[in-house]
């Protein structure tokens, strides 16, 4: 006879059956309902085409992804099989998760290049120039690694007039972003000419860091021009795209960045004999020059200048000599017509004006009351004027003179004797 089983005590025997028998499986399907839980938990459906299963990926886990879960992709679960008892439903415990066909860290690097090209990291608009003479820089990476002692005997050889101050950070593992990022920040506020960050070669794996976006955000906000000399030729990291130069290797680097001091004395050596050559032509052209001018003084000397000024100012002499000769004897024949002409012109002046005078006694006597005694005759006066008795009207005032009396006036009644 069958025991009657509660419902929590089936469950209790199925999540152990379930648990024993699946307790590591490895999973492939696609994904899809993806959650990131505030709490750092990832759910998620995993499924193919006919079915589908129930995921959940803890924090710790979750915390060791080194690419993004997206919607679609195809992957490889390593879990175990669990049963949540108070709901009878089963799930996958996912201890890792791999892209299907390709590595965890090849989709992670992608998906990070094409998150940063899409926030201008990679904008060949922001990037910083170098300087061509550099005086201090800073070298982060490993002071035990090969890649160090390449960069120090490089700048040797190339150019001493350098200070270099290294910054030894961990360039493998885990920690090693966050070194790398802390270090740029700090020698970005040393007023450094150039930074320059790498280490050698080595597997994916080993360059990670350089891959890391903590790094890659260190990089874009730095003020100082930053070079990035991770691995060999053929390895390109996320640090190569964002710096101001990609360097294929550290050697490289020093050579990229560094004048060659050999070279330098040979681009002096040019300089000065193509200085020497210039100055010569230079000379030899101001030489015809001061010859020329030489000869032109000679022509235009100031000496010969006043002669010519005194020739000038002689032949103007003689010229105004002769002017004023001229116009003296013009004036003494016009004086000579005039001192003829003016006794005649003074007796014809006086005549007209005696005549004149006698013209203006005889008006002077007409109009003189004192000529006017004619018995009941007066010269009629209006506003110190003489006027005649026609010209006076009504309500005028008026005056009557005679050489002896005045009477003043006024017009009464005015009638025409007819």
């Amino acid at each position: 006879m069958l025991m009657t089983l509660t419902v929590s005590a089936l469950n209790e025997q199925i999540k152990s059956l379930l648990e024993e028998s699946f307790s590591r499986v490895l999973v492939e399907g696609e994904l899809s309902r993806i959650t990131f839980h505030n709490s750092g938990h990832i759910y998620f459906t995993l499924k193919d085409s006919f079915s589908a299963l129930s995921a959940v990926m803890f924090r710790g886990n979750a915390s060791k992804l080194k690419f993004r879960l997206e919607e679609g992709m195809k992957v490889v679960i390593d879990g175990a099989i669990t049963l949540y008892k108070p709901r009878g439903a089963y799930q996958i415990n996912c201890f890792s998760i791999e892209p299907a066909g390709q590595g965890a860290l090849a989709v992670a690097y992608e998906q990070l290049k094409l998150k940063l090209a899409n926030q201008g990291y990679f904008d060949t608009q922001r990037k910083k120039s170098l300087p061509q003479f550099p005086s201090k820089i800073a070298l982060i990476t490993s002071e035990t690694g090969a890649a160090l002692q390449d960069m120090l005997r490089v700048a040797n050889r190339r150019y001493r007039a350098l200070e270099i101050d290294i910054y030894d950070v961990l360039v493998q593992g885990e920690s090693a972003a966050p070194s790398i990022a802390n270090a740029i920040k700090i020698t970005d506020t040393k007023e450094y000419d150039i930074i320059v960050i790498g280490r050698g070669g080595g597997s994916l794996e080993d360059l990670w860091a350089f891959n890391e976006e903590i790094v890659a955000d260190a990089i874009f906000y730095a003020r100082t021009p930053i070079v990035s000399a991770v691995g060999h030729e053929i390895d390109w990291m996320i640090s190569d795209f964002v710096a101001d130069l990609r360097a294929p290797t550290p050697s490289a680097a020093m050579e990229m960045i560094l004048p060659d001091t050999n070279e330098l004395y040979l681009s002096l050596d040019g300089v000065a004999t193509q200085f020497t050559e210039r100055l010569h032509n230079k000379i030899a052209t101001y030489k015809q020059e001061v010859l020329h001018l030489k000869n032109l003084y000679a022509q235009h000397s100031v000496e010969k200048l006043l002669e010519q000024k005194k020739e000038e100012i002689a032949k103007l002499k003689n010229d105004f000599t002769h002017t004023i000769a001229f116009k003296l004897q013009g004036y003494e024949k016009d004086m000579l017509s005039l001192k003829q002409r003016f006794p005649q012109a003074i007796d014809t002046t006086l005549n007209i004006a005696q005549h004149q005078l006698l013209n203006l006694k005889k008006m002077l006597e007409s109009n003189n009351p004192k000529y006017k005694n004619k018995k009941g005759f007066a010269q009629i006066v209006k506003e110190s004027k003489v006027v005649a008795l026609s010209s006076l009207e009504v309500d005028d005032i008026f005056e009557a003179q005679s050489d002896m009396f005045v009477v003043r006036a006024k017009v009464l009644q005015k009638e025409k004797i007819k």
